[in-house]
Parts: C-alpha cells; structure tokens; sequence
C-alpha cells in the first residue's frame, strides 16, 4: 500500500487528486496517494516532495522552509488537519517521521507531544570543485587514508560504469536482496528487491543514476543515487561481500558517487543514517531526526524547541507507534 502525501495547494491551482481538506490564507490542505506526487512546500512554492533519500527527512519539503510566509502557521495547521482527518477515515492516528530539528520546531507547537530523537543522520559538505578539493578539506590523517583506499580499488582495474537504473535493475536487485538478507532481512529476496528498484525506475526514469563496478560481465557492487537540489542522494549500495577487490564498499558509496556529485554541481553527499561515525570520519556533518506523534483530543505545549543533536543525548531515541504516515515517497 502507498502512502499518503500531503501538502498544501494554491486555492487557484486546481483540483489536486484525493482528497481536499478546509482552506485558508488562500491555501488548502490536501492529501494525494500515489508515488510520486506534486505539492507545494517551502514557503508554499512548487517542488517535487519525494525525498530520493529514503526516510531521511520526508516531512521537511512541507515545513523546512517556511519562515515568514504569509499565514504559516494556518497553513500548517491546516495540513495538520488533512492528515487528521485522512488518518481518523482509516481508523488510526498520523504522525511525522525523520524531520530535521527545524521541521520539528515549526510543527510541534500543533501537536500535543514533544519531538521524539530517532535517529542521526549524515551530510557530507563538497567543498570547491572536485574530489581532490573535498579529500584537501579532511584532517591530514583522513586525507591518507582515502587516497590509499582510493588507488587501491583503481589498481584491481574493475570496469566502472555510469548508467540509469532502468538499465541494471535486475543485476542491482540480486546484490541488493544479498546485503537485505545479510542484516536479516529474510523477506527481502531477489523478486522483492527487483520489483522495488524495477518500481523506482519507472517512477524515476532518468534521475535514478547508478554507478556500479563489474568483474568482467557480473556487476559485483552498485550505488544508486539522486542528484536533488544542491544535494546527492545516496538511496542504496550494495556489494558482493565475497569479491577480493579492497574498499569495494567505501568506493561505492563515497568515492565515485562523490566524483559525479562534483560533475553535476551539487555540494553535499548526503549520506544517510546507521554507521554514523565511519561517515564522520569522510568529513560527515551529523544531525539528529525527529518524530511527532498526534494524540487527538490532547493539547500542544505553549512553547516547544527542539534542541541541536549535540544536546539531546538525554531523550529518549524509540520510534513511534506503527501507525499511517504523514509523509510522502
């Protein structure tokens, strides 16, 4: 089953598809099903809200930038109201996972809950304009090492290819259902993780890019990425555990997609949650994520603020109840 998107439309712009909540400052609230769905977000201006990154983040293209807009906080609240109501249709609650810490602040004063820390997250800043000034930009010691984990990997000569997913998605399935597997994840077998990536290709088309290494004709290792805004999105890499080329994985994941980031302008790797501190070694900026849980009938808090992730040690990280999502993707 898809989850709903929500977000907020221009009264003029047409009917969107779904359902249509109440309006107000000239906006309306709405929820749309589907993959890939349009909506307004960042001070209420067009974009596309399907965060290529996963889970990282997938409330924030409603809020994040929505400082000083006329009627924010109605408009919010509105959007409060659609997912609301759209979740009481269905018998459950909503709630927002992975908001970034200013997401969180703006929408917390509508809910009756404080912000609950899931999760660290992970962006690589790409300074100048290529590899070598992001590799000058890390600690001596850092700079050392991934010069010797890149040479290494050049030296097995592995063929390097560029390609879009809908090119690949089979090879890219088979090792992706072998990494799913490896963390226990006993469901995700080839014919699940073929017809996810087959799925996000066709929704995807061109922006899904690949970089993958082979061993002759079999693809032993791949990254799929997005290239979004000012931001490349690391989606999912896999490898063969078993193949003898060194640094396989961190080529993957950091090296090559790093390289394309540069060549398409973006100047951040984001790199996601889980093995934060290896990330932190790559010269990763690490942020906390948050989840807001709406219990109806409750009253918000006056005042909320989120504090910075360097300060949040001390609350609690568990994820909320299972319940539908408020968020798009």
């Amino acid at each position: 089953m898809r989850r709903p998107a929500f977000g907020l439309q221009p009264v003029d712009a047409g009917e969107p598809v779904g359902q249509v909540g109440c309006r107000a400052q000239g906006y309306r609230a709405f929820v749309e099903q589907g993959l890939c769905d349009r909506v307004v977000a960042d001070g209420f201006r067009e974009r596309q809200v399907v965060q290529p990154c996963g889970r990282r983040r997938e409330g924030d293209g409603v809020v994040d930038r929505a400082d000083g807009a006329p009627g924010t906080m109605a408009c919010l609240a509105l959007l409060r109201d659609a997912a609301r109501e759209f979740a009481t249709g269905h018998h459950t609650t909503h709630w927002w996972p992975y908001l970034t810490a200013p997401a969180a602040t703006r929408l917390a004063p509508l809910y009756p809950e404080r912000p609950l820390h899931l999760e660290d997250d992970a962006l690589i800043p790409l300074p100048g304009a290529g590899i070598d000034d992001y590799i000058a930009s890390l600690p001596s010691r850092r700079r050392v090492g991934i010069r010797r984990e890149r040479r290494a990997f050049a030296a097995v000569g592995l063929d390097v290819r560029h390609r879009l997913l809908e090119d690949c998605f089979e090879d890219a399935g088979v090792l992706l259902a072998g990494h799913q597997q490896g963390h226990g994840h006993d469901r995700d077998g080839i014919d699940a993780m073929t017809g996810l990536l087959k799925r996000q290709a066709a929704a995807m088309g061109s922006e899904a890019r690949v970089v993958s290494a082979h061993d002759g004709q079999r693809m032993i290792g791949f990254c799929l990425y997005y290239h979004y805004g000012t931001t490349t999105w690391i989606r999912a890499v896999a490898v063969d555990r078993h193949h003898p080329a060194p640094h396989l994985y961190f080529n993957l994941m950091y090296y090559l997609p790093i390289q394309d980031a540069y060549a398409h302008g973006t100047t951040g790797l984001h790199a996601g949650m889980t093995t934060v501190e290896a990330k932190r070694r790559r010269g990763a900026v690490v942020s906390g994520l948050y989840a807001l849980v709406d219990r109806p009938g409750q009253q918000p808090p006056e005042t909320v603020a989120v504090e910075p992730m360097a300060r949040v040690a001390g609350v609690a990280q568990q994820p909320a109840p299972p319940v539908s999502s408020a968020a798009s993707g």
